[in-house]
């Protein structure tokens, strides 16, 4: 074998390296997966209601989330100093919120406060998930559906 092919082999197998053991490839599927999961509920519920943010949005939203705490602290970060982090990621969800918020021109009301705040929410489950803290996303999922499935408005939110 050629000695160059050898050398791209081997940066690419360095590239590769950053989940080189077993238990850091499944913590990582696993605080992925359960981003994932919990913001699919969340969104599941949000497009059954006929909200302007769905199913995935709302996956996508807890699992950038998850991923922007889980690559700082992969590449050792310390909790502490996660702050910025949490600044960066609260401000951008900020913006998508307000997305979804509508004021009708007709009258005063204003429509899409509970997906903006579904969203919110769902960013910080994801932060929760990929911080490693699975049972307070899970606990903080659950919390979220119950809000969003029997405190309904008569009108669609």
């Amino acid at each position: 074998m050629p000695m160059w092919w050898e050398q791209s082999w081997a940066t690419v197998q360095q590239e590769f390296s950053d989940l080189g053991q077993a238990d850091d490839i499944t913590r990582l599927v696993l605080r992925l997966l359960v981003a994932m999961l919990l913001g699919g509920m969340i969104g599941y519920e949000r497009e059954a209601s006929g909200a302007s943010a769905g199913l995935r949005t709302h996956m996508l939203v807890s699992l950038g989330s998850a991923l922007f705490v889980l690559i700082p602290l992969q590449a050792g970060m310390r909790v502490e100093d996660l702050s910025r982090v949490l600044q960066g990621v609260t401000a951008g969800i900020g913006f998508l919120g307000a997305g979804a918020i509508l004021k009708q021109k007709e009258s005063n009301d204003i429509r899409g406060l509970t997906t903006a705040a579904s969203v919110w929410l769902t960013a910080a489950i994801g932060v929760a998930a990929g911080m490693g803290k699975e049972a307070t996303a899970v606990a903080s999922a659950l919390f979220t559906v119950i809000i969003l499935a029997l405190l309904k408005r008569p009108r669609g939110d």
